[in-house]
């Protein structure tokens, strides 16, 4: 079993240590807030009070955070994991972010001689919790086939994309599918509620039928009710939006479905959605049908 370190207790990253845990590895935890990590210390969880102590406590460490900001800010600074990493370590980044923002921080890591993957996931949670999670990974092959076995014990699907940032490069890809198929569902639901069928029937059609992804099987209800916590709330899937955009200018490639659904989702903003899932863009197109949800109320 592997001394890991984790930096990051959100609701994925938490699943994520429980399921670590479960496998028998030893877990050194860092989260910002510590409330949030008393559950997985309960369990066996050893707390650390920085980055850094995660860091000098485990061979290998995984971090998961929301954005870039927050990705630079548990790397710099003499708490950041940075300081506390040494030769021989392994650094395996799981947070979506982008590719060159994770090259520059994999340069400094490999400075130290330590090594550093992308690693970011593709799922929710239910599908992390079904035990579903895939994985895709950006780095040096041989540093991969270290810690393969670990994030195996996260996911049953794990892919070796390429170098560095590639893997986010990958995630970026599939992620702009997740609010534009979204967004094309709220549509069929609208077209088929206006015309007079229950939204019911409509979404339990839709979601048994040819156009049902995994994501719309599991989302798709959630024009019905939203969840009691978001489970991607419109801020983190604008943020993988506009890092797809982002991506396509550099590129050249165009992305007019992503760039429409982005509008949605400021749109969600506007109207003081942003903490909801990102399944409110029905709601958001529900309003611009002249349909009330009572969302929000």
């Amino acid at each position: 079993m592997a001394n890991l370190g984790f930096i990051g207790l959100g609701v994925m990253g938490s699943e994520m240590v429980d399921r670590l845990l479960a496998k028998g590895h030893s877990v050194t935890g860092y989260n910002r807030t510590r409330s949030k990590a008393e559950r997985l210390i309960a369990k066996g969880m050893k707390f650390a009070e920085s980055p850094r102590e995660v860091a000098e406590a485990a061979d290998v460490v995984l971090s998961m955070v929301t954005n870039g900001s927050a990705l630079k800010g548990i790397a710099e600074g003499p708490n950041g994991f940075l300081a506390g990493l040494r030769a021989g370590k392994i650094l395996v980044d799981i947070s979506t972010v982008g590719p060159d923002l994770s090259r520059e921080i994999a340069e400094k890591v490999r400075a130290l001689g330590a090594d550093m993957l992308d690693a970011p996931v593709s799922g929710s949670v239910i599908t992390l919790q079904q035990g579903n999670l895939s994985v895709m990974v950006g780095g040096r092959a041989e540093t991969f086939e270290k810690v393969k076995p670990i994030l195996l014990d996260i996911g049953p699907k794990v892919t070796h994309v390429g170098g560095n940032g590639l893997a986010l490069s990958m995630k970026i890809a599939s992620n702009l599918s997740l609010a534009v198929q979204m967004l094309a569902f709220s549509e069929g639901v609208l077209l088929a509620e206006k015309s007079g069928i229950k939204r019911e029937v409509a979404v339990d059609v839709l979601t048994h039928s040819a156009i049902a992804s995994p994501m719309i099987k599991y989302r798709g209800p959630f024009v019905l009710q939203q969840p009691e916590e978001a489970w991607f709330d419109v801020n983190m899937m604008q943020k993988d939006m506009l890092l797809a955009l982002d991506l396509g200018r550099q590129l050249n490639v165009p992305l007019p479905t992503t760039a429409v659904t982005n509008e949605f989702l400021t749109a969600a903003r506007a109207l003081n959605w942003a903490k909801l899932d990102f399944a409110v863009i029905f709601d958001v197109l529900a309003k611009l049908s002249g349909i009330d949800t009572g969302v929000g109320r």
